[in-house]
């Protein structure tokens, strides 16, 4: 009985633990996934390389330092509105049916 109840707690403490490292670990799991995420999702004054700009574009946030920096991102205007003559590269976003179009000057 002694022998079940250590391989139980065992058990479950290395399951513990795999899940505290799966939501912490900066270099892996939750953590990287958000990072990545959040990689594609400009700010304003953010600068960007773009990955197929004539097809499905995905901004990448890089350096504004950087050689891979093409764009920076200048405004952000709801599904409807188009960005102004300043710009010169736009995104448009649609995620779970609202809508935005990202607006970049080219660097």
């Amino acid at each position: 009985m002694l022998k079940s109840a250590v391989i139980v707690i065992a058990v479950f403490g290395a399951l513990g633990n795999w899940v505290w490292d799966y939501n912490t670990d900066p270099n892996g799991g939750k953590a990287k996934k958000e990072a990545e995420a959040a990689s594609h999702n400009p700010s304003i004054g953010d600068c960007v390389k773009v990955q197929d700009p004539q097809g499905s574009p995905v901004p990448t946030v890089v350096a504004c330092d950087s050689p891979e920096a093409e764009h920076k991102m200048g405004d952000l205007v709801v599904a409807g509105q188009q960005c102004g003559s300043q710009y010169d590269y736009a995104i448009k976003v649609t995620r779970r049916g609202l809508g935005h179009t990202m607006c970049f000057t080219k660097l």
